[in-house]
C-alpha cells in the first residue's frame, strides 16, 4: 500500500505560478508518478507524468511549455511546476502512482482567477 502526501497549489492570477509536490511512502515498487486533474464539470484527465528515475516525461498538450514535472532530491517525490497559469487550468490537481496498482493523493484545488 503505497500513501501519497501532497503540498503546494492554492489560488493563483492568470500568467501566475504554482508549485504541487507529492511525497509516496516508498519507491521500491514504484513505476512512475502523475498528476491528473478534474476540471469542474469535466472528467479526470492526465496532465503530466514521469517514470520512475526520471528519463520519461508526459505532458498534456494544453499544458506543453508552461508545465514541467520533476522528480525530487529522493526517488520517492515529484514536484509540479506550473507556470503562465490560465483560468482553464482551474480544478483539483491530483497524485498518482503507479505500481502494479493505482495509488492516489487526496488532492488539492487549484485555482486560476483574477
Amino acid at each position: 500500500q503505497v500513501q501519497l502526501v501532497e503540498s503546494g497549489g492554492g489560488l493563483a492570477q492568470p500568467g501566475g505560478s504554482l508549485r504541487r509536490s507529492c511525497a509516496a511512502s516508498e519507491f521500491f515498487s514504484l513505476h512512475a508518478m502523475s498528476w491528473a486533474r478534474q476540471a469542474p464539470g469535466k472528467g479526470l484527465e492526465w496532465v503530466s507524468g514521469i517514470n520512475v528515475d526520471g528519463t520519461l516525461t508526459y505532458y498534456e498538450d494544453s499544458v506543453k511549455g508552461r508545465f514541467t514535472i520533476s522528480k525530487g532530491n529522493r526517488k520517492n517525490t515529484v514536484h509540479l511546476q506550473m507556470n503562465s497559469l490560465k483560468p482553464d487550468d482551474t480544478g483539483l490537481y491530483i497524485c498518482n502512482a503507479r505500481t502494479t496498482n493505482d495509488y492516489w493523493g487526496q488532492g488539492t484545488q487549484v485555482t486560476v482567477s483574477s
